[in-house]
């Protein structure tokens, strides 16, 4: 039992620490247990294992098969490859050796004719290389070509453009760099791609090469260059047009249609798909349906047919009137303040155009930080008949105390400090109350603005304003006290008007005094004054300040009653303003004013001298002091006078600088006054200069530096203005 167990063990041991050892031992044991087992199914593992593969298995296993014990059925027979295939049933067809002669004959074929020699291919020569084309050069990096005909690519220069301002070689330039162009141009080629078929070339094809891309472009490159062949193919046109429920608006259904102009058969434009989406939309809106709904288009293409198929959902929504506005903070903004400056009378049609008017102008009050407007329905449409929606005016309060300041400097003026302020609703809705005062160099003033904003209709404004002034002029001196009241409807930072009116009223008490001719103080004369001031402007300018298109024509008419030493006196304020404004080119405004004003009714000295008109300054003739020119006295100080003439052109030249934002403008001014009251050309005054404008979000920033060209005995060589806008 000890040996079986030993002969086990050593067994276990040969198998598992030797089996992966030698290909000839593990064949050898194979051998040897393969033919026992076949001899003697009953034999046990122990008889089939001699003592001496236990003992020694190594020496055992590499002794191999004694060839006595190889059964001689296994050995294959010798085959010789002369003896005959044994009979196979199966084949039927005879053996060529039992064909005749002439069955088995193989016709020969006929030699080939060699007169003439054979011709091949040559590639370059039968499939000709890629049209030359019209070449654009659009830079030493940068070289496309298109099909000569165009024709075959109309869309050739707008494509072009497009391409220019996204090329990648073109906007990021690095000289020679061969590696960062040809990464830039996978770039560009992709969106050569997506441009063909943005114009619906579905199946075009883009051509890049890189690096020597041809002997004659080359010669006029000094570095490697990216080349595209753009080869557009055919244009796809639309197939089916889908617009979802649009049919539900009606009798409006057609209209709508019409204005979503693509149709089946169109050239495909995915630019003209999009901007017809918005065209859609925004009729929707202009034609009573708050709550219309377009999905975004999609476009299958089939390039069997060559067509796209078009699907972009349209949902109307229903068809509605306005009713009022509904405010979310009435005891600020109250509902019925808001629907009085709505553009719109409750029962209108709804208008997407009219609610958005009215956000700008509830942002426009400088009362709200934010407002958001929501279309509520309150009546649903019925057959045939419009629904009623309110508009909810979300407001978000913005802060109402505004303390301000401002500086102004003239080389004839000195100097102007402003300060003010303000709370912009004390008296609800949009009663601001405004104290302010000026220190300066020819002026202080201290006074108090009462103003109400959209008050009994839209952008109507009415103002009180009282006020108390010293000022110290050459030609004269004064002490006011004035109460000025004026209800108008003007232009504004915010809302230009092609018409503005105003009518006022103004009761003045004013203390004036002239000099003498040893430049000695006359005494105070006092001048009691009440005037009604009328303003009316025509205005077709594109910018309120800084126009480059357009005209201006505005008039003025004040009749006044002035009473001084007993004296009543009755005269009549009037001026005419005109200006004129021609783009002549890209950067390149020309601008052009005239002025007449004239006072008839009464005589110079009877007229108060702050009353009497004057020209010279930063707003009338550059080059000459503020109200300097004029008839002047025995000591060569203006004394004011009954008629104005006035003359400016200016040439606004916008130039590279800080990306465009500076402006050079050289002007010249002309201007004189007289004492009668037809305006003339006595004494006629010119001025002449240059100017810098710096151009903001707000509006251009002047600075002004003119000459006198026939400067009086009191006049500067050289004036300098700042101040905002333009001069006129």
């Amino acid at each position: 039992m000890a040996e079986q167990t030993c002969k086990n063990s050593s067994l276990k041991y040969f198998f598992s620490m030797k089996f992966l050892r030698a290909g000839s031992s593990l064949a050898t044991i194979l051998a040897l247990l393969a033919s026992p087992l076949h001899a003697q199914d009953s034999a046990s593992l122990d008889d089939l294992i001699p003592d001496a593969a236990v003992n020694d298995p190594e020496s055992w296993a590499a002794g191999g098969v004694p060839a006595a014990e190889v059964a001689q059925e296994d050995v294959p027979p010798e085959v010789n490859a002369s003896d005959p295939l044994p009979e196979m049933a199966e084949i039927t067809v005879p053996w060529p050796d039992e064909l005749g002669a002439e069955e088995f004959a193989v016709e020969e074929l006929a030699p080939l004719d060699t007169e003439e020699p054979v011709e091949f291919v040559a590639f370059d020569e039968e499939i000709p290389p890629i049209p030359a084309g019209s070449e654009e050069r659009i830079s030493d990096e940068l070289v496309l070509v298109f099909p000569t005909e165009n024709s075959l690519f109309p869309q050739r220069d707008e494509f072009l453009d497009r391409f220019k301002s996204l090329s990648s070689v073109e906007e990021y330039d690095d000289e020679g760099n061969l590696a960062r162009l040809t990464a830039q141009s996978r770039d560009d080629e992709a969106l050569l791609i997506r441009l063909l078929r943005t114009y619906g070339y579905f199946d075009g094809q883009v051509i890049r090469s890189v690096g020597d891309i041809d002997a004659e472009v080359d010669a006029a490159l000094d570095r490697p260059a990216a080349r595209f062949d753009v080869l557009p193919s055919v244009r796809y046109t639309v197939g089916t047009v889908d617009l979802g429920d649009l049919t539900a608006a009606g009798d409006d259904y057609a209209s709508l249609r019409q204005t979503y102009g693509v149709f089946p058969g169109d050239p495909i434009s995915l630019d003209l798909i999009q901007n017809e989406r918005f065209d859609l939309d925004t009729e929707l809106g202009e034609t009573g349906y708050p709550f219309a709904a377009i999905s975004d288009p999609e476009l299958l293409v089939d390039h069997d047919r060559r067509e796209g198929d078009l699907a972009m959902p349209v949902t109307p929504g229903g068809k509605y009137n306005f009713g009022v506005v509904v405010s979310d903070d009435p005891e600020f903004l109250s509902g019925d303040h808001l629907t009085n400056i709505a553009r719109w009378e409750p029962g209108e049609i709804y208008q997407r155009s009219d609610e958005m008017d009215l956000r700008r102008a509830i942002l426009a009050t400088g009362l709200v930080g934010s407002v958001t407007l929501t279309p509520v329905e309150v009546t649903p449409p019925t057959e045939g008949q419009p629904g009623v929606v309110n508009i909810e005016a979300g407001l978000t309060r913005a802060p109402l105390r505004t303390l301000a300041g401002n500086i102004g400097f003239g080389t004839e003026e000195g100097i102007r400090l402003e300060g003010s302020w303000e709370h912009r609703n004390l008296f609800p809705p949009e009663g601001s109350l405004r104290v302010r005062g000026i220190i300066g160099t020819q002026e202080q003033l201290a006074g108090v603005t009462f103003r109400k904003n959209n008050f009994g209709g839209r952008d109507r404004i009415l103002s009180l304003d009282a006020f108390a002034s010293t000022i110290d002029y050459d030609a004269y001196d004064a002490r006011t006290v004035s109460l000025v009241g004026n209800f108008e409807r003007l232009s504004t930072l915010l809302y230009q008007k092609p018409f503005g009116w105003s009518v006022g009223l103004e009761l003045v008490a004013t203390q004036e005094s002239e000099l003498d001719a040893n430049r000695v103080a006359l005494p105070r004369e006092t001048y009691f004054i009440a005037a009604l001031p009328l303003h009316a402007q025509l205005d077709t300018s594109d910018d309120l300040l800084d126009p480059s298109e357009g005209w201006r024509l505005g008039g003025r008419l004040s009749p006044e009653v002035s009473r001084n030493n007993g004296v009543q006196s009755f005269y009549l304020r009037s001026q005419v303003d005109a200006s004129y404004y021609r783009q002549m080119g890209e950067n390149v405004v020309l601008a052009g004013r005239v002025r007449f004003a004239s006072i008839p009714g009464a005589e110079v000295a009877d007229i108060a001298p702050s009353r009497r008109l004057y020209a010279g300054g930063g707003g009338s003739v550059r080059g000459y002091g503020y109200r300097q020119i004029g008839p002047l006295n025995n000591i060569g100080d203006p004394v004011g006078g009954r008629s104005l003439t006035e003359f400016s052109l200016e040439a606004r030249v916008r130039t590279g600088l800080m990306d465009g934002a500076i402006s050079v403008v050289p002007f010249i001014d002309a201007g004189t006054v007289g004492s009668d009251a037809i305006p003339g050309f006595d004494q006629i005054k010119f001025g002449a200069g240059v100017g810098i404008r710096y151009h903001t979000g707000f509006g251009p920033l002047r600075l002004d530096v003119a000459m006198p060209l026939n400067p009086g005995p009191n006049d500067s060589f050289v004036a300098v203005y700042v101040a905002l806008g333009q001069a006129f």
